[in-house]
């Protein structure tokens, strides 16, 4: 498996990984990524300064992605951790934690302290793997995401 930039050539297949984590966790809603329009289009996201988005991809195949991103209104050191989604196929095998290890390196990299995290309760399994990678839970939101529809909030000190 390796872990490499996003590239224009995966837009489709992670916009339908994305959606397709929507539909079978039953949370498809209004203010989620699974509704926000840059989801088709995230290659054209992810070349704006200060952000990242990595691909794990497997005998050709994509697996998922993960990303950083200076989402509007977080204290000047925090970012938000951004689209980390995996297909059925990649989860319980170390993806998600190699993935997400990547986007803490590069946010240290890059200056930030901080990296703030907006989740669903239908998504108990990251959550999860969240909290024993140490986030920590928020009683609010941080940011303007414009993702209404998430009611978990998290960060965590790197």
């Amino acid at each position: 498996m390796i872990i490499r930039k996003i590239q224009k050539i995966d837009n489709k297949k992670l916009a339908e990984i994305i959606k397709n984590v929507f539909l079978e966790h039953d949370c498809a809603k209004s203010g989620t990524v699974y509704t926000d329009p840059t989801t088709n289009h995230l290659f054209e996201l992810f070349q704006e300064k200060h952000t990242e988005l990595y691909v794990a991809e497997e005998d050709g195949q994509v697996l998922g992605c993960c990303g950083i991103y200076p989402t509007v209104g977080l204290p000047g050191k925090c970012t938000e951790l951004v689209k980390f989604y995996l297909a059925h196929n990649a989860r319980g095998k170390g993806v998600g934690k190699k993935l997400m290890q990547q986007c803490e390196k590069a946010a240290k990299n890059m200056g930030y302290n901080q990296i703030y995290i907006e989740s669903l309760p239908e998504f108990s399994r990251a959550v999860g793997m969240y909290e024993k990678s140490g986030y920590k839970h928020l009683n609010e939101r941080m940011g303007e995401s414009g993702h209404f529809g998430c009611d978990i909030w998290m960060i965590k000190e790197i």
